[in-house]
């Protein structure tokens, strides 16, 4: 058995962890490990998509004739 610890949560927490239970008899730990990694998945999507935007914005930003003639100069 993998070694555990305790750890002290506010009771409306744990009511809020047993609503979204997908079975009566899921342990914590298990809900907790599947909520990290739906966590980390949206959280990589979310890093691609902001980077796609900043990447448009700044070509937008840095990439004008504005600059360019600027940098001639």
């Amino acid at each position: 058995m993998p070694e555990t610890t305790t750890i002290q949560l506010e009771k409306n927490t744990v009511l809020k962890l047993k609503k979204v239970k997908q079975y009566p008899r899921q342990t914590y730990s298990e809900l907790i490990q599947n909520m990290l990694k739906a966590y980390k998945a949206h959280k990589n999507q979310y890093d691609e998509f902001l980077h796609k935007i900043q990447q448009e914005k700044m070509s937008e930003l840095w990439d004008n004739k504005e600059d360019e003639a600027w940098e001639d100069a």
